[in-house]
């Protein structure tokens, strides 16, 4: 269940930052992605600290990126990692190229 709701969710051209409120990391990628202009649905943030499954969906996380730890950010079907990685992205240019590449910001 959790694995499919996962793959739900990330497929298409748009960013998906799965987050709990109060991990700072999560607060870090949801505050670099406000810097930028996303198309309408391109940008979704789902909050998993609620769900049931949050520990199979961290699990899966694992399995599919190599880490279990929130934030995990997709870009289109490809994880860039967490708010750090998020972070060093913006601020070395790239993160707006890739943001761009899957036609995300208006």
């Amino acid at each position: 269940m959790a694995q499919q709701f996962v793959q739900t969710k990330i497929k298409g051209d748009k960013v998906v930052l799965f987050i709990k409120p109060t991990c700072s990391y999560c607060v870090t990628a949801k505050d670099v992605l406000s810097k930028y202009k996303f198309k309408p649905g391109h940008l979704e943030c789902i909050d998993i600290s609620g769900r049931t499954d949050m520990d199979n969906m961290q699990q899966y996380f694992l399995e599919l990126t190599g880490a279990r730890t929130v934030p995990r950010v997709f870009i289109g079907e490809e994880c860039i990692g967490g708010g750090s990685d998020v972070m060093a992205l913006h601020q070395s240019g790239k993160l707006e190229s890739m943001l761009q590449s899957i036609g995300a910001l208006q």
